[in-house]
C-alpha cells in the first residue's frame, strides 16, 4: 500500500505543485491587504488549484506516453505509465478523480462568486487537458508558454482574490504577472532538458522551434520581469514598499540562471536540479511577495 501511494505521489510531481499554490498564496495576501480575507474561500481555492495541477500532471503522464514523447531515453524524472508502474486506464481514472475533486472544491466558490468562477474553473481544467491532450495540444504546438503565463499568473491570482472579495482591480491582475513569469521559467528548463526527445516526438516547444540560446534568454527575461513587477507595483500602483522583499530572491535566481547556462546539451539530465531550483525560486519569491502585502496591511 505504501509503495502504491508513493507511486501516485511521484506521478503527481510534487515539485511542480509550487507553481499552482504560489499564485494562490499571493491572491490570499492581496485579499488580506484589501481587508477582504475569506478563510473558507481561500482554503477551497488552494485545494482546487492543487487538484487541477495533479490532474494535469496525471494526464500529461498518460498523453506524453501515448504520443511517444516519453520513452526509455527520457532524461527527466520517471513517468509512471512509461515505466510500467501504472496502466493507461489507471492513469486515466486518476485524472478523472483529481479533476472531480477540483470541481467538488469549487462548488461553494461557484455559489459564492457566480459565473466568473465557473469560467475560471472550467477554462483551467480545459487548459490542463489541452496542454498535452488532443490532436492540437498546446505543448506540441509550442504555444503552452503563453497559457502557463496566463493561468499560473493573472488568472490564478485574480481568481483567488475574487472568490474572497468578490471584486478585482488592475493591480491584482498585474500582480499575477510575477508568478506567471516564473512558472514559464520552470517550463523552459523542462523543455531545454527534453529538447532532443521532444523534437523526435514532434513536440514543437519554444525550445525546439527557436533553440536553446533563445530559451535561455527568455528564462533570464522571465526572472527580470518578475522582479520588475514588484518595482512597478510599488512605483505605479502604490503597493506597499514591503513587497520589494521579493527582490531578495534575485541572487538565487541569478545563480540558477548561471547553472542553467553552464550545463552542456549532452549532459541534459543535470537539468533536473535546475528545474527544482527554479520551482524553489518561485516559492521563495511568492512567499516574500505575499509577506510584503501582509506587512503593508499591518501598517
Amino acid at each position: 500500500m505504501a509503495s502504491s501511494a508513493l507511486i501516485w505521489w511521484e506521478a503527481a510531481r510534487p515539485k511542480t505543485l509550487w507553481a499552482a499554490v504560489s499564485p494562490v498564496f499571493i491572491g490570499i495576501a492581496l485579499a488580506i491587504y484589501s481587508g477582504g480575507l475569506h478563510v473558507l474561500s481561500a482554503s477551497l481555492a488552494l485545494l482546487g488549484a492543487i487538484f487541477i495541477q495533479i490532474g494535469t500532471n496525471y494526464f500529461n503522464d498518460l498523453a506524453d506516453f501515448q504520443k511517444g514523447a516519453d520513452t526509455g531515453e527520457r532524461k527527466g524524472p520517471r513517468r509512471m505509465v512509461q515505466a510500467g508502474l501504472v496502466t493507461e486506464s489507471g492513469m486515466r481514472m486518476a485524472t478523472y478523480l483529481a479533476f472531480g475533486l477540483a470541481i467538488i472544491s469549487g462548488i461553494y466558490l461557484v455559489m459564492r462568486g457566480g459565473w466568473p468562477i465557473v469560467g475560471i474553473g472550467f477554462s483551467s481544467i480545459l487548459f490542463g487537458l489541452a496542454y498535452t491532450g488532443g490532436r492540437y495540444s498546446l505543448a506540441y504546438l509550442g504555444i503552452a508558454d503563453g497559457f502557463v503565463l496566463i493561468f499560473f499568473g493573472p488568472v490564478a491570482v485574480a481568481g483567488t482574490y475574487f472568490v474572497q472579495t468578490l471584486s478585482w482591480s488592475p493591480m491584482v491582475w498585474f500582480a499575477g504577472m510575477a508568478p506567471g513569469l516564473l512558472a514559464v521559467a520552470i517550463l523552459l528548463v523542462n523543455n531545454i532538458r527534453d529538447r532532443e526527445q521532444d523534437q523526435v516526438a514532434g513536440k514543437k516547444t519554444v525550445v525546439v522551434r527557436m533553440g536553446r540560446p533563445f530559451a535561455q534568454v527568455l528564462y533570464g527575461l522571465c526572472i527580470l520581469g518578475a522582479c520588475s513587477t514588484s518595482i512597478i507595483l510599488w512605483q505605479v500602483f502604490g503597493a506597499p514598499v514591503w513587497i520589494l522583499l521579493s527582490l531578495l530572491t534575485l541572487p538565487l535566481m541569478f545563480k540558477t540562471f548561471r547553472l542553467l547556462q553552464s550545463i552542456p546539451d549532452e549532459e541534459s539530465s543535470r537539468m533536473n536540479p535546475v528545474l527544482a531550483m527554479t520551482a524553489r525560486n518561485l516559492l521563495f519569491f511568492s512567499v516574500l511577495f505575499s509577506i510584503g502585502w501582509i506587512m503593508g496591511a499591518l501598517g
